[in-house]
């Protein structure tokens, strides 16, 4: 893979195959066959205490994925259409409201040739407390917030995930509780627990 200037730097992160850093220039000199993934930190000074004594630092805005990882958000951008930056924006605008990014806040790039020809693209901004708050209030709000999991999971097995977590919970195996007079006495009323 020829990118011109030293080339990318191997990262050695475990785990990842082939996962290399190289500059913003080599990433965007990279052939039409490349996705470009862009995603922002949205950071923002937190003077708070953790449980009254842990000194905070920093409130970072995460969001959970399609695949119950926690990430950053932003996604991939069409590079016929958008500039990185340009794309990245447009992203953020549809879950978070008003938040722009520009070149300055670019961080760094990485590519991985396999499976999929992909270079990410990070950005940190540093945003007041309670613009970090706005924002995470406007994500739940936006229109399209929870979509991006739709169809992702088998509507049939949604509706046996949905059935076993109504199932009542009794503490005895399922073999016992068909045999046991325990089985058919109705369980006792216990208050929700509070912390």
């Amino acid at each position: 893979m020829a990118l011109g200037g030293s080339g990318p730097q191997p990262l050695g992160v475990p785990g990842v195959a082939e996962l290399k850093m190289l500059s913003r220039r080599e990433a965007l000199r990279l052939g039409p066959g490349w996705s470009h993934s862009c995603h922002a930190v949205l950071f923002a000074p937190q003077p708070g205490l953790l449980f009254g004594r842990i000194p905070l630092r920093y409130a970072v805005l995460m969001q959970l994925r399609f695949d119950g990882r926690l990430g950053f958000p932003g996604g991939f951008v069409d590079r016929q259409l958008w500039a990185l930056e340009d794309g990245l924006n447009w992203l953020l605008g549809l879950g978070l409201g008003s938040v722009h990014l520009t070149n300055a806040d670019y961080l760094a790039s990485h590519v991985a040739a396999r499976p999929h020809r992909v270079v990410a693209h990070l950005y940190a901004k540093e945003l007041t407390l309670p613009q970090l708050h706005a924002m995470e209030i406007s994500a739940v709000h936006s229109r399209d917030h929870g979509l991006e999991v739709l169809h992702m999971v088998p509507v049939e097995k949604l509706a046996e995930a949905v059935a076993a977590t109504q199932k009542p919970k009794t503490g005895i195996p399922e073999a016992e509780a068909t045999t046991s007079p325990a089985a058919s006495a109705p369980a006792p009323a216990t208050a929700p627990a509070t912390f």
